[in-house]
């Protein structure tokens, strides 16, 4: 074996040792509540319970790699090859296919994008704040940084000449205008800048998700990366209006695995300025994770911690081709399985390259608006109630009324009388949407309810009993 591919073999073993499971193809673990700790500062207290107000987010994964219809990012890093590069069907070699991607900056050209129609979608969607990835693990700044030239509006990106060019800017400034707060997505790793995967190492070419060198051993270059990223965090917490949250991935960037970014000292700063934002830093726990966050899943139980479970409306985060997308009535019920259980739904929508969002997911999302327009009172603002979720019936409350939406299949038969697993005292029980008193007795599961003969003719996606 040649000393270069013995090189190679080492670059691939070493990976796999440092390789935790906080992330597994792509889809991070979450931090136990056990480990959780509450902010003392009582303007980050007050900002949580305006978080567990808000219930939905719209989520974004966007940038370059949309014009491919693959994912995000991983198929750059050689370690996490087996499960990334599977929608890369053309032929090319490993070597080549990463020049490609990493040049796809020179056609992005987003030229449909309509800041303005996006932020009017998610207000009529019900979205009450908005994720957006400002930079993903490949590099690529979505906003006008001035410490890379891989960026929406370098000049060797075409569109960043365009009105729109800083997408952040805009795209913030639209979402605000609509009442929607703002949490900038960041990848703590950058795949792009010589600071972190560092050209000429002895790793060779095989990359893995984490630095190509060992931090200790080479702090000065390590240095400069710290000092990049915090300036890159600072440029979005001081040139782009007002920040709710700072959203953070990459979990293996952490002083645990040695890649100690210094986190803490940014985010303080940053909280000078603007001193009610949150800090999601994933998957680490301890004071700079304000809230723990579930990817594409819900959890079995009830969290009593600040969290929200970033789920997909198609298939995957970024824009794939001929997606699949989730019908408002799968919405409804993934909302209100979480909000049962504590949480807040993230929901990401991939936009297409051409700046607009894709019509099944538009469809999906005016569902899921007009749905909670109707029964929002039962979501919004709402604490966890026992017995949360159960026999598709999720229990929500606010102050002393109790809401119990009952879920139903498309093909599902409405029945004349229903059983809410409720054994708390009622005084009343009445239909959200249009305030019909029902009859009622308790029995041994609960409280027996006679439902209106009317209500039988159509399939609801759900319908919420209010009992005061």
């Amino acid at each position: 074996m040649s000393e270069w591919n013995e090189k190679q073999e080492e670059a691939k073993e070493e990976a796999k040792e440092e390789t935790k499971e906080e992330v597994k193809q792509g889809v991070h673990n979450y931090s136990s509540e056990k480990n959780y700790i509450y902010p003392e500062d009582i303007r980050l207290q007050k900002k949580l319970e305006w978080f567990k107000d808000q219930k939905l987010a719209l989520m974004m994964h966007w940038g370059p790699y949309s014009q491919l219809g693959i994912v995000e990012s991983w198929a750059l890093s050689d370690m996490d090859s087996d499960w990334s590069r599977g929608g890369i069907d053309w032929h090319v070699d490993d070597a080549t296919f990463k020049k490609q991607y990493t040049e796809l900056n020179k056609t992005f050209n987003p030229v449909r994008f309509e800041p303005d129609k996006w932020a009017e979608l998610a207000y009529e969607g019900g979205f009450k704040y908005f994720i957006f990835t400002t930079k993903h693990h490949d590099g690529f700044c979505m906003w006008d940084t001035k410490y890379s030239d891989y960026k929406i509006t370098s000049e060797d990106c075409p569109f960043h000449a365009h009105h729109y060019g800083d997408i952040c800017k805009h795209l913030f400034e639209a979402m605000r205008k609509k009442g929607l707060g703002i949490a900038p997505y960041f990848s703590k790793a950058d795949w792009y800048i010589p600071y972190y995967w560092k050209p000429n190492t002895q790793r060779g070419s095989f990359m893995w998700r984490g630095p190509s060198y060992n931090p200790s051993e080479d702090p000065e270059t390590w240095e400069k990366f710290v000092e990049f990223t915090h300036n890159q965090l600072i440029e979005l917490a001081t040139g782009y209006g007002k920040i709710d949250i700072l959203w953070f991935d990459a979990g293996w960037v952490c002083e645990q695995s040695g890649q100690d970014i210094r986190l803490g000292e940014v985010v303080d700063k940053i909280r000078k300025v603007q001193p009610w934002v949150l800090s999601v830093d994933r998957t680490i726990g301890g004071l700079y994770e304000n809230y723990i966050t579930p990817e594409q899943c819900i959890p079995e139980d009830v969290i009593d911690v600040p969290w929200e479970s970033c789920i997909t409306i198609g298939t995957s985060f970024s824009f794939a081709y001929e997606d699949r997308y989730k019908t408002p009535r799968e919405l409804v019920h993934l909302l209100s399985n979480v909000v049962a259980k504590g949480g807040n739904l993230a929901l990401n929508v991939g936009p297409q390259p051409d700046g607009r969002i894709p019509k099944g997911a538009i469809d999906s999302i005016r569902g899921l608006g007009a749905w909670l327009r109707q029964f929002g009172e039962a979501i919004y603002g709402t604490r966890i109630c026992a017995p949360y979720y159960i026999d598709q019936i999720a229990f929500t409350k606010k102050g002393k009324t109790i809401y119990a939406i009952k879920m139903y299949e498309e093909d599902e038969l409405i029945p004349n009388k229903i059983i809410l697993p409720y054994k708390g005292k009622v005084e009343q029980v009445t239909l959200l949407n249009n305030g019909a008193i029902l009859s009622f007795e308790y029995v041994q599961e609960g409280l027996s309810v006679l439902l209106p003969k009317d209500e039988s003719i159509e399939v609801p996606i759900a319908q919420v009993f209010k009992l005061n």
